[in-house]
């Protein structure tokens, strides 16, 4: 997945390392509260290695973090697609669809991380309150 942009113009140079230093150093900024910064390491290592689902969800995660939502969308279902029992994924994407304001699509990956793991607090509270939003509607 490339990132343009704002975050990493095509042009920039890579970062030094290798894969594994640019994803523990992307955790390491994702920790710290510097998602957008994480994102341009993440996005790298996650281009340089596809297959690898921490590397996939740790950018999803950076992308939620630096208010990317569709594209953490995007990723959170690419690793839904892979392993549809990967319930922090299926939060991710009901999580970021939430905050796409798209609460119909949202509910069902987060009933479903529910379900695999009911005394998890944060994704019955985001099940909560996409319900509720579409209660509210109507």
């Amino acid at each position: 997945m490339r990132v343009e942009g704002p975050d990493r113009p095509e042009d920039s140079p890579a970062p030094g390392g290798g894969v594994y230093e640019w994803y523990t150093r992307g955790l390491e900024l994702l920790r710290a509260g510097s998602a957008a910064a994480a994102l341009q390491l993440l996005a790298r290592a996650a281009e340089a290695e596809p297959g690898s689902r921490s590397v996939r969800e740790a950018l999803a995660r950076a992308q939620f973090g630096a208010r990317r939502f569709a594209e953490a969308a995007e990723t959170f279902r690419s690793i839904v697609d892979d392993d549809p029992a990967e319930d922090y994924a299926l939060f991710g994407l009901g999580l970021s669809l939430s905050r796409m304001r798209e609460f119909e699509a949202a509910a069902e990956p987060l009933a479903l991380a529910v379900a695999m793991r009911p005394g998890n607090k944060d994704y019955a509270a985001a099940l909560r309150h996409v319900r509720a939003t579409l209660a509210a509607r109507g």
